[in-house]
């Protein structure tokens, strides 16, 4: 029941798989414990992830409607900081797209390689899309491959604002995607400061590739559900941490 659960979802707490088994929560992590030596499951910060299709993008359908209300505070919070006539940069993350739904039009740049980013902010007069072009990636509505990247090279913006896979306090900032990393890893590169959209379902979890260290990233923007000792040891490596 473990299993079927965490491969439904991707990843679930020990919270809620205690509720949801009628058990108690340290019989929970002793069933996880088993299951990932078993090699079933692999356990994550409080709670663990479905080994399926690891290395596989999330479809943007699915990412759209998971942990929504998190996502569109931590969108709120984002927002904010945005100040007229910024050049910013927006990753194809759902986060993201909660951005582009709410940014006041006012005058901005935008450099995206997200289709739905794009689309959201053209009805928005004083707002310039810049769009990377690339190879079209159908599950993630989204600009991937060389082109894309070779075209971010030729920019520079005041803030990029990226979400992502997994949030661990030792191997940074991880994405299941290789492709969509080099694309975060390239908008990381030209951005004075890079903001971290990830909800707390991320964190203790180490994806496929790795897209930044810590030295790499300025402010994380979570929800208030994040672990606060994991949210410490961000602070101690300078991170700003804002929860929305």
């Amino acid at each position: 029941m473990i299993v079927r659960l965490v491969n439904e979802r991707g990843s679930m707490r020990v919270s809620e798989l205690s509720e949801m088994c009628s058990v108690t929560e340290e019989t929970i992590r002793r069933d996880l414990d088993k299951l990932e030596q078993a090699g079933r499951l692999k356990r994550s910060h409080g709670g663990a992830v479905s080994l399926k299709d690891q290395q596989t993008e999330t479809p943007y359908s699915e990412r759209e409607i998971l942990h929504t209300e998190e996502k569109k505070r931590i969108a709120e919070e984002a927002v904010k900081v945005i100040q007229p006539h910024d050049r910013i940069a927006l990753d194809a993350s759902s986060s993201a797209w909660y951005m582009a739904k709410i940014v006041p039009d006012i005058p901005l740049t935008v450099l995206t390689n997200s289709v739905k980013v794009a689309v959201e902010l053209a009805a928005k007069e004083k707002i310039e899309v810049i769009s990377t072009g690339g190879s079209l990636s159908a599950r993630s509505l989204s600009f991937i491959g060389p082109l894309a990247e070779r075209s971010l090279e030729l920019y520079h913006v005041d803030k990029a604002f990226i979400s992502c896979k997994g949030v661990h306090p030792r191997r940074g900032v991880s994405e299941s995607n290789e492709l969509q990393a080099r694309v975060k890893q390239k908008m990381i590169g030209l951005a004075d400061r890079v903001y971290l959209l990830a909800d707390s379902s991320k964190f203790g979890i180490q994806a496929f590739t790795q897209v930044a260290g810590w030295e790499a990233i300025d402010t994380v923007i979570t929800d208030g559900k994040a672990p606060p000792e994991l949210l410490g040891k961000l602070r101690e490596l300078s991170v700003q941490v804002i929860q929305a």
